[in-house]
């Protein structure tokens, strides 16, 4: 149970950890599916490589693109692909990075589909058993009417008629599931190989210090947009309460009802008077709200947040008199 918790608060920790789960989510889910769908080879020689090449490709387009849908990445580079320069200039390594990223997470749940169908062997089966030679097998039944394509067509159906208790079927079966084996651990090998090998050479290639530049900006764009969002869920909830409260105020003065408990109404007032500038940041109108929401998308604040912390010259003063003074004494 502990360890199930400390997973659950990896994946909740940041964005990237939520992505990795749910990328691996929709790869178990791709196993699973899998392994719980009956497919029946339609053993025809004209159908079966389509049937066979629709469930190796298919599936795994559906699980990309629900990997890109799924993925915050996507959001965030395309925010940053589209918006206009304004006071912000735009990074093309960090649209980058994102890209790669998102398309790494978004291939997980589609190469576990394709290494799953590959390990099983079914479809390699269902796609090859008319290209194998009948004469490397014994036991090939010879039945008028019927050319070897047609009955090799047949071998992935195990229930025909005319592989009931058939040695060839199993051979020719056993004969393709192995080169499927083969082909499955050979593309595992090669993914692997790919991201070792990735990974040692990438840090000589590239120069380490823009890398980092790059992966900490794309990773504040993701945390300022939350925190916009964010922002922005808080200022509506006030905004709202603000509303529903001068509504109630503004229906009682037309009505000239007096409340049960006239206490709570002005206390309430008191403090939204109090504190309405420090929540709403001044911003207690729908044009002004309509014109903020359209200045943070076509001019984003610069990344200079000097103005902010700048301390003042009188501070400055005031500390090294007090410092002088402290000194005398």
């Amino acid at each position: 149970m502990e360890r199930l918790k400390l997973v659950l608060h990896y994946f909740q920790s940041n964005s990237e950890s939520i992505s990795n789960g749910i990328c691996v989510v929709l790869a178990l889910v791709s196993v699973k599916l899998y392994t719980s769908l009956d497919f029946n080879c339609p053993c025809l020689p004209l159908y079966n490589k389509v049937y066979s090449l629709g469930v190796m490709v298919v599936p795994p387009i559906i699980f990309f693109f629900l990997g890109v849908l799924v993925n915050r990445h996507t959001a965030v580079m395309m925010d940053e692909w589209m918006r206009p320069v304004g006071k912000r200039s735009k990074n093309p390594a960090v649209v980058k990075y994102l890209f790669s990223a998102m398309v790494q997470r978004a291939l997980l749940a589609p190469m576990v589909w394709i290494l799953v169908t590959l390990l099983d062997g079914k479809i390699f089966i269902c796609a090859f058993s008319v290209s194998v030679d009948p004469a490397l097998f014994s036991g090939f039944p010879n039945i008028t009417g019927l050319d070897a394509i047609k009955i090799l067509a047949k071998v992935p159906c195990k229930e025909d008629v005319l592989f009931r208790n058939s040695s060839f079927r199993k051979a020719v079966s056993r004969y393709v599931r192995c080169y499927s084996q083969a082909v499955g651990w050979s593309v595992l090998l090669f993914l692997i190989v790919l991201g070792a090998l990735g990974r040692l050479i990438k840090p000589c290639l590239d120069d380490h210090a823009t890398f980092l530049q790059t992966r900490y900006w794309s990773n504040y764009l993701d945390v300022e947009q939350k925190l916009f969002d964010e922002t922005c869920v808080l200022h509506a909830r006030d905004f709202a309460q603000k509303c529903v409260v001068q509504f109630f105020k503004d229906m009682r003065e037309d009505s000239n009802i007096c409340p049960p408990h006239p206490q709570v109404i002005p206390h309430l007032t008191e403090e939204w008077d109090e504190n309405e500038e420090e929540r709403l940041h001044g911003i207690t109108k729908q044009e002004q709200v309509d014109q903020l929401l359209k200045k943070w998308y076509f001019s984003k604040p610069e990344l200079d947040i000097t103005k902010t912390y700048r301390p003042r010259m009188s501070d400055f003063w005031k500390e090294g008199k007090e410092r002088f003074l402290s000194s005398d004494v």
